[in-house]
Order: structure tokens, then sequence, then C-alpha cells
């Protein structure tokens, strides 16, 4: 009797050491796994992305054709905001469209945005500074809009002037805007001339820059006497990121770009 008590300690004791094996080594294998995925997914995410905007300070932005950022731009919890001043296009005291102080010739640009009810603006590209000449002469717009209210979403032709179009040019389709007070997310993407804009996830714009299609399509349009506008970029083919003040309260945040070959 004894001998079996003692077999069977034996065994319980072996059973109990096994198990605390297995489970140390399972919690080691899984500690690895999730030390690995944390930093293959921290390489991913900062591999090749530059932060324009970091959420704190206006370092790298400057006001278009000036060196420093107009006033009526902010930071409000952790966003770009322009405090509208309720009478259109640069009508704040000391407002105007900002610009981030480099030129970028391939690239994607991924961004949230957000509008005040009936709010407009937009995000240019390939912008260049001409004295006296507004920065919307010489680049092309993806629109920043509240659909539902602002006048602009029923001109223009086929939804042209909706959000996340090419201003006056190239409806978004599918339009797939969140209402105002919702975040968004927007992309622009330019690569040799080729430009997509996405919003929400989706890919809803594509044009081919300096083609005949686009001559053709400009020609067509109030930019035909606009030549800067015609040649978006300039010679070197590339330009600055622009935010545009409509006048009315809008947010952008986690702004990035990716440089591309």
């Amino acid at each position: 009797m004894k001998r079996i008590v003692y077999l069977f300690s034996v065994l319980v004791m072996s059973g109990m050491i096994f198990m605390s094996c297995t489970n140390a080594g399972k919690q080691s294998r899984a500690a690895d796994v999730t030390d690995s995925t944390d930093v293959t997914l921290a390489v991913e995410e900062d591999e090749g992305w530059i932060t324009l905007f970091n959420g704190e300070d206006f370092a790298g932005w400057r006001g278009y054709n000036r060196a420093d950022m107009p006033a009526a731009w902010i930071i409000e919890d952790g966003a770009i905001k322009i405090s509208g001043s309720g009478k259109g296009e640069a009508g704040a005291k000391d407002g105007g469209d900002i610009i981030y102080d480099r030129k970028f010739k391939n690239f994607e640009l991924t961004f949230d945005w957000k509008v005040s009810e009936g709010g407009n603006s937009g995000v240019f590209y390939l912008a260049q500074e001409v004295e006296g000449k507004p920065i919307y002469e010489s680049a092309p717009e993806y629109q920043v809009l509240d659909n539902e209210r602002h006048p602009d979403a029923k001109l223009g032709k086929d939804g042209n002037r909706k959000s996340a179009s090419l201003y006056d040019l190239v409806p978004a389709v599918p339009q797939n805007a969140n209402p105002a007070g919702e975040w968004n997310t927007g992309k622009i993407m330019v690569y040799r001339g080729t430009v997509v804009h996405g919003q929400n996830g989706e890919n809803v714009v594509e044009y081919h820059l300096w083609t005949d299609s686009w001559k053709e399509m400009v020609a067509g349009s109030k930019f035909k006497d606009w030549p800067n506008f015609l040649n978006a970029g300039g010679e070197e083919q590339e330009g600055y990121i622009g935010l545009q003040d409509h006048g009315d309260d809008i947010w952008f945040r986690n702004i990035r770009i990716k440089v591309l070959d």
C-alpha cells in the first residue's frame, strides 16, 4: 500500500512539473510572438512615412507667400484648425492658406479632416508660390466640404465640387464622405503624373496630369487662363502641400506623407 501511495505521489509531482514547464514554454513563446509583432508593426508604421504635423506645434508650416503662420490657424485637441471668419476665402484678419515648407514630387499623402456645418476647405498639392497670385491658380485641389449643407455640392458638374473631388474637374465616385462634425480620412497619391484621390478607404478619383486629356479638361474649365494650373508642379513637376482657409472652421490631423521613388 505504501509503495502504491509513493508511486502515485511521484506521478502527480511529475505531472505538475511537466505542466509547469509546458505553461512556462507557452508563456515564453507567447511573449516572443507579442514582442516580435510589436517590433514589426512599429517598423511598418514608421518605414518611409514623414509626419508633417506632430499634433503639438506648427513645425515646418508657414503661410502661403509669407514666412510666418497666420494667427487664425491654431492647434486644438491635436489637430490643425482654421478658425473660420465667416467671410469666405482668406477673410479672417490674419488668415490665409498655409503650406508645408518643402516641395514633393512623387508621393502618397494621408490625412484626417473634419468640417463644421456648411464648411468648405481643400488640400492643395504640387502648388507653386507665385507673388501676387493665390495658391489655387497653380495647384490641383482635393475638395473638403459639408456635402449636405454647402451650396458648392450642388454646383459644378456631376458632383465635381463634393468632398474628395478634384475641385470643379473630376467628381469623387463613390461619394462616401461622413457628415459634418465627423472625421474623414483622405489620401492623395501622385506618381509620375498619375493622381489618385482616396476617401475613407476607397479610391474615388483618378486622372493623369500633363497629358492631352488633362490639357483638354483644363481648356474646358474655369482654369483655362491659368498657365500655372495647367502646368501644375512647374518645370520640376513638384510643389507644396497646402491647406485652404475658406472662411469656415475646419480641422486636419494625422498628416503624413511617403515619398515614392
